[in-house]
């Protein structure tokens, strides 16, 4: 990051070789959609370039990274340009039935479709903060206090998020497994 303060062009090329795909699959656990995650993503890139005379040897390169990522994720999902909805039907029972996406052409396909949507609808429910916590800890592998830089709390505040975070999941998907609905957004 030092030499891309400097203006050296190859240096970011390589950083964001190494790190774009991380960072895209974090987005996309805020907007559950490809092209959208992958729009962020270059937005993310293009702020790291823009201010990379911010960066401080002090911190880890990665933990930055994903500080500006958080930051901007969150501040895009509030003003709600990337929502995604997602197109349901009402069974005969009366509870909605989601529309299987065209590619799953199989059965087992579908049925896999089905079990991530509903994932990816628990991590949707989580607060803002809960689902940062829990995507950096979880999918991207960080340690509790890289993530309470990030978010700029405490260890034990991330550890407090990520345990929640891990209830309201595990609840959500054991209430999908038995047929409830999910429950409501969290407000932590």
């Amino acid at each position: 990051m030092l030499r891309v303060a400097a203006g050296d062009t190859a240096a970011f090329a390589s950083l964001y070789d190494r790190h774009h795909r991380s960072v895209a699959r974090f987005a996309h656990r805020f907007v559950q959609d490809a092209e959208k995650a992958e729009e962020l993503t270059q937005d993310i890139f293009v702020k790291l370039f823009r201010h990379a005379g911010r960066y401080r040897r002090t911190a880890r390169f990665k933990t930055f990274l994903f500080r500006v990522a958080a930051n901007h994720c969150l501040n895009e999902v509030r003003r709600g340009e990337y929502r995604v909805s997602h197109v349901t039907e009402q069974g005969e029972d009366g509870r909605p039935v989601e529309i299987p996406a065209p590619e799953a052409h199989s059965p087992d396909r579908a049925l896999e479709g089905r079990e991530l949507e509903r994932t990816v609808a628990a991590l949707s429910r989580l607060s803002d903060r809960e689902r940062t916590a829990f995507a950096l800890c979880r999918f991207e592998g960080m340690a509790y206090r890289d993530i309470a830089e990030v978010l700029s709390a405490s260890e034990a505040a991330v550890k407090s998020l990520i345990h929640r975070a891990t209830l309201s999941v595990a609840r959500a998907v054991e209430a999908w497994q038995a047929g409830a609905q999910p429950p409501a957004r969290s407000e932590a």
